[in-house]
């Protein structure tokens, strides 16, 4: 895999740890958490409490638990591969980020090499245990959204566009589809829905930590939008955002017929993400201080928002039936 970018002759330059010395390996507990690291555990699982609970809405109750077992292991695997593959292309800006200076890569405690030969690892593994184990359309469609992330995202739209996140951020909306065919084999008007959730939830949730980190991004030439924009044009774009994102989610009401458990605790939910979203943007309009705007908050309350919902779409057919 080729790497290029903005302040690429850094990767040529030995990372620092707090000594100012390269570092390397140090016990073989550094080195298996290093790896873990690589497969960022936290976005994995926020991928895989969006593919669960799909899984129990298409069952109409609780799914196969060998269908459970094998979709989450190939998820994981899954998204691991492809995060890998995200740490080694982005090691340069990485080195230079106060938010990613620590990973593995920057900090030499694993090689891009074993990092590669790692995330190809996991992809074939993860490719191999969906179409074995649950059934070949899962399989077709993490190996796309691998592609999609590694591609698209990372080395096409990443370093080049304020819209980076808005598409490349259909990587991450896959688990939708794929917890749906695991347990029906087919695609469906239910799981797109939810896919349409999650592609407008993404913005809001990145363009939150992009701006708190935003002058990392502009450090490394990388155009998020609250790098090229004022916090009050981020703050505006989250508010529609948002509010595409709440109709949407109450959209599944009458396209998956669900019962009444859904789309009250949709409507609350999404109540209190516009009111945190409109919060945040009504201090973007009169200051452009972090601290004033505390863009984390909402950043926290999308994170809880997104389980919340999804665990909602679990429990719709086990409690309103």
């Amino acid at each position: 895999m080729s790497h290029a970018g903005p302040n690429a002759a850094a990767s040529a330059r030995p990372s620092s740890g707090d000594d100012g010395e390269a570092e390397g390996p140090k016990t073989w507990r550094d080195v298996v958490a290093a790896y873990v690291g690589l497969t960022k555990p936290r976005v994995i699982e926020l991928l895989l409490l969006t593919t669960v609970p799909v899984m129990f809405y298409a069952a109409r109750g609780v799914p196969d638990l060998a269908t459970v077992v094998w979709t989450v292991l190939g998820g994981t695997f899954s998204a691991g591969s492809a995060s890998v593959f995200n740490c080694v292309y982005d090691r340069d800006i990485d080195e230079q980020m106060r938010r990613t200076r620590r990973r593995a890569l920057p900090r030499h405690i694993v090689s891009p090499r074993a990092a590669l030969v790692f995330g190809f690892v996991l992809g074939v593994l993860s490719t191999v245990i969906l179409w074995a184990g649950v059934n070949t359309l899962s399989a077709v469609l993490s190996v796309t959204a691998i592609a999609f992330y590694v591609f698209v995202y990372t080395m096409l739209l990443k370093r080049r566009t304020t819209q980076n996140i808005v598409w490349g951020g259909i990587a991450g909306c896959f688990p939708t589809l794929i917890g749906w065919t695991a347990v029906t084999g087919s695609l469906a008007w239910t799981p797109v829905v939810l896919f349409m959730v999650v592609f407008f939830w993404t913005p809001p949730h990145t363009w939150a930590l992009a701006l708190r980190y935003r002058e990392d991004y502009r450090n490394v030439d990388v155009p998020m939008l609250p790098v090229v924009k004022p916090a009050r044009e981020v703050g505006r774009q989250v508010v529609v955002y948002s509010w595409v994102m709440v109709a949407t989610s109450l959209l599944l009401w009458p396209v998956a017929d669900t019962s009444l458990v859904y789309p009250v605790a949709a409507a609350a939910l999404g109540a209190v993400f516009l009111l945190e979203a409109h919060r945040m943007w009504s201090r973007t309009k009169t200051s452009e201080a972090l601290g004033e705007i505390n863009p984390m908050r909402l950043f926290h309350a999308s994170n809880l928002y997104l389980s919340l919902l999804f665990v909602a779409v679990a429990l719709d057919p086990l409690l309103g039936r």
